[in-house]
């Protein structure tokens, strides 16, 4: 799969593109949609399921080192009572690096999605000021295309953050949803 496959899915889709377009108007710096949210969307799509099955959660970071950390506590519970049928989760990624073993603060929004635990988590997308979609896939889009699961270099090189990617496989049960994926450790 390559960026223009993957843009056509999230633009033919009219709730992504209306999620796009909520955090586009957001006040926060260095914003994107990410994650489980894209990664869920393409992984049913692309498996014949309803795009939105089961999956009311959108993962929104940002970047503001002057942003305190409740701020973004407020931004969630605001998107969720004016979005009621999303649960909002907006992460300043300032401070998330100390959910991620022995890693030094984050530089940037895409800094800390590359240090996600896998390879198919590390993807976000916005809509950038002039209204084109923007991707951001650090490790490429094939494990996500694919149905790979994989952890990323950052969770490989540290056996405590190689953990919490095998705690996640296992506490997620991925598997049950799309039976096709496969696990892969190069």
């Amino acid at each position: 799969m390559n960026t223009a496959e993957m843009e056509a899915y999230l633009r033919n889709d009219p709730t992504m593109m209306r999620l796009l377009k909520i955090i586009a108007t957001l006040p926060l710096k260095d914003c994107w949609l990410c994650a489980g949210t894209i990664r869920n969307f393409l992984w049913n799509t692309l498996s014949g399921q309803p795009a939105w099955q089961a999956q009311k959660d959108v993962d929104v970071v940002c970047f503001d080192p002057a942003l305190p950390y409740e701020e973004t506590e407020k931004w969630s519970a605001t998107l969720r009572k004016t979005y009621s049928e999303f649960h909002w989760e907006v992460k300043n990624e300032v401070y998330m690096h100390q959910h991620n073993p022995q890693t030094l603060p984050y530089a940037s929004s895409c800094d800390a999605i590359a240090k996600f635990p896998e390879t198919v988590t590390a993807i976000a997308c916005r809509l950038n000021a002039a209204g084109q979609l923007e991707i951001f896939a650090p490790y490429g889009l094939n494990d996500l295309a694919n149905f790979v699961l994989r952890p990323t270099p950052h969770a490989k090189e540290n056996p405590q953050r190689l953990a919490i990617f095998y705690r996640r496989v296992a506490k997620k049960n991925w598997t049950t949803l799309w039976p096709q994926l496969r696990y892969a450790e190069n």
